[in-house]
């Protein structure tokens, strides 16, 4: 997967929780920024689709991409 540097703005209480909890588990801030949004945008659900669907990969992203659509319209 490639990579992309980005600048973000932040409430300085979200910066600092994001830093104590990369620190409590030993990641980096990016990793935890990049794990919540992959939570809030749904993406986790795109992965576990394709990792349990017994199809090729390119139904599995469309079904999983389907859903996820899908989802955000019942938000």
């Amino acid at each position: 997967m490639s990579r992309a540097r980005t600048t973000l703005s932040l409430d300085s209480r979200v910066l600092r929780a994001a830093r104590i909890a990369a620190a409590r588990t030993g990641k980096r801030d990016s990793e935890i920024v990049e794990e919540a949004l992959r939570s809030y945008l749904g993406l986790d659900v795109v992965v576990a689709v394709r990792e349990r669907a017994a199809m090729d990969a390119e139904a599995a992203d469309r079904l999983a991409y389907k859903e996820l659509h899908a989802s955000r319209k019942r938000r």
